[in-house]
């Protein structure tokens, strides 16, 4: 849960596809547009974001400054069904915009994750569209590349990670992808689509650590799981220095 946000705007619309409503940082934007979820509307502004993910995102040349768009889509067996209509649970179970405000959260806890600008949802009959357009973070490589390079900074992931759960971040998708580092070394976590704030526990943080390690296994490339594992011993003891230590 989040507190009353005084620049946190919600604007309805409805049009001849359905209706729903754009929530933004009225501080950042004036009026989004509806139209602005859609990569087409931009169209060679937007080129698609080539690493990690299941597709679905764009960067986007605003001509304002550079951003990211990112469209909610379906895994696994769902995808079958429908690739971005999501179940009808109420304006509160909307994802696009428990993401952003959990961004928002997790800014005023001064976490390095991206701007959020504003979430969007349309929704059609018992199904709805998301999607969510925020700050592109310049100059940044995600930890798996930088791992296939062997440039990876794995005592500051380690920190990064600690810093996070130290905040009560549970990732729903901590991956090698969503862990990235600019030029100047500085770290930052992206992609919390289903993440939550909550009561730190050793349960939940064992269990993201393991998933950031089965993904650097699983984009290992060359490397065997030894080496794999033995970078990750790395990380993983400066993530346990950092949470003694408190931060």
């Amino acid at each position: 849960m989040t507190g009353f946000d005084a620049n946190e705007h919600l604007t309805p619309f409805r049009d001849a596809r359905g209706y729903g409503a754009i929530l933004f940082d009225r501080t950042q934007l004036r009026q989004p547009d509806p139209a602005w979820f859609a990569p087409a509307h931009w169209g060679e502004a937007a080129q698609p974001v080539a690493e990690g993910g299941r597709g679905g995102a764009w960067f986007i040349e605003t001509g304002e400054g550079d951003a990211l768009l990112r469209q909610y889509l379906r895994g696994g067996w769902a995808a079958s069904l429908s690739r971005d209509g999501h179940l009808w649970r109420g304006i509160n179970r909307v994802r696009s915009f428990a993401e952003f405000r959990l961004l928002r959260a997790l800014r005023e806890k001064k976490l390095p994750v991206p701007l959020p600008f504003a979430a969007y949802y349309r929704r059609e009959g018992m199904h709805y569209r998301a999607a969510i357009l925020m700050q592109r973070l310049p100059g940044v490589r995600s930890l798996a590349a930088l791992a296939a390079t062997g440039e990876a900074p794995w005592e500051a992931a380690g920190q990064l990670v600690a810093k996070f759960h130290r905040a009560g971040l549970e990732h729903a998708d901590l991956n090698a992808h969503n862990i990235l580092f600019d030029a100047q070394g500085r770290g930052w976590m992206i992609d919390f689509d289903r993440s939550q704030l909550r009561i730190p526990a050793t349960r939940w943080r064992s269990a993201n650590l393991e998933r950031l390690q089965r993904s650097l296994r699983k984009r290992r490339g060359a490397r065997s799981i030894e080496q794999v594992d033995a970078d990750f011993a790395k990380l993983r003891g400066a993530y346990d220095t950092a949470w003694q230590r408190g931060y």
